[in-house]
C-alpha cells in the first residue's frame, strides 16, 4: 500500500481504536459530569425561573423572528415565537397542561406520549434532574463530530422515544441530541446541534441551536438569558382559546 494511503487509513482508523481500547465510561458518570462542567448542582439549584431572548431564522427560507422563553420550576413554561411573514407561535406548560396555538393549526391541548415529551423538555434544570426523567441509560459507543470525540449516550423515557445524546470527550459539554419526536403530524426524526456555550446566572448553556425536523431547518441564537426575576402570578396561565378547550374536555367527562 502507498505509504500515503496506509497514513490516511490509519488516521480515518484512530478513533475507532481509541474506542476500542479505551473503556467507555458509565453514562451516569457523563451526565453528572455534564452538570459539573455546566456550573454545578448548586448553581443551578439557586435558579428558580429563567427568561432567554433570542433570534430565530429559517434561512432556506429567508424567515426571521424573535424567541422568548419564560420557564420557572419546577415545569412551567411559555414560549412564544414571532415570525417575519408568518405570525405569532406560542407555547406553554402549567400544573400538567401542556398546549400550544399558532395562527396556522391553531389552540390545541398536547396528550399522551407528545406531553410526556414536552413535560421532560420544560421540566426546570432537567439536567441536574435526569434520574427522575430517565429509568435507563446507557452509552453505546464513541464518534467524531466536528474533530472532537464524542461518546454516545442513549436515555430511555418512561414514556415516548429514547433520546440519543453526543458529549464531548474532552469538554463534556452536550453537542448533539437525536431522537423520533411525536408530534400532530405522527412521529417525526429530530435533531439538534448546541454549541457556543455561555454562562448566564452561574450556569453555562448553548447560544446556538440548530434544529432539523420534518425536512425543516432553524437555529435559535439566544442572546441573553435573565435569572431568578420577578414574573406576573399570571405568567404561565393558558390563554383563553386553551382555557376554553379546558372547559370543554372537562364538560365531557
Amino acid at each position: 500500500m502507498n505509504r500515503r494511503y496506509l497514513i490516511t487509513a490509519l488516521l480515518a482508523l484512530a478513533p475507532f481504536a481509541l474506542c476500542q481500547d479505551e473503556p467507555l465510561p458509565k453514562a451516569e458518570t457523563i451526565l453528572d459530569h455534564y452538570v459539573e462542567v455546566t456550573g454545578g448542582k448548586a448553581a443551578y439549584d439557586k435558579r428558580t425561573n429563567e427568561i432567554a431572548y433570542g433570534t430565530l431564522e429559517f434561512k432556506a427560507q429567508g424567515l426571521k423572528g424573535a424567541v422568548t422563553r419564560y420557564s420557572a420550576a419546577p415545569a412551567q413554561e411559555y414560549l412564544v415565537m414571532e415570525i417575519e411573514g408568518v405570525g405569532k407561535l406560542e407555547s406553554g406548560m402549567d400544573h400538567g397542561v401542556v398546549w400550544e396555538k399558532n395562527v396556522m393549526l391553531g389552540p390545541r391541548i398536547k396528550s399522551g406520549a407528545e406531553r410526556a415529551q414536552s413535560l421532560r423538555e420544560g421540566t426546570f434544570n432537567a439536567s441536574v434532574y435526569w434520574r427522575d426523567q430517565y429509568p435507563k441509560v446507557e452509552t453505546t459507543g464513541a464518534e467524531m463530530l466536528d474533530g472532537e470525540l464524542c461518546y454516545k449516550v442513549v436515555l430511555t423515557p418512561k414514556e415516548g422515544n429514547p433520546e440519543t445524546m453526543y458529549f464531548q470527550k474532552k469538554s463534556g459539554l452536550a453537542v448533539k441530541i437525536t431522537t423520533v419526536a411525536v408530534s400532530q403530524m405522527g412521529d417525526i426524526p429530530f435533531e439538534v446541534v448546541s454549541s457556543d456555550y455561555k454562562t448566564f446566572g452561574g450556569v453555562s448553556m448553548p447560544t446556538k441551536i440548530t434544529q432539523k425536523a420534518g425536512g425543516q431547518e432553524f437555529t435559535i441564537t439566544i442572546n441573553d438569558v435573565k435569572t431568578n426575576q420577578p414574573l406576573p402570578a399570571d405568567r404561565f396561565e393558558p390563554p383563553a382559546e386553551i382555557k376554553a378547550l379546558l372547559s370543554k374536555a372537562a364538560e365531557k367527562k
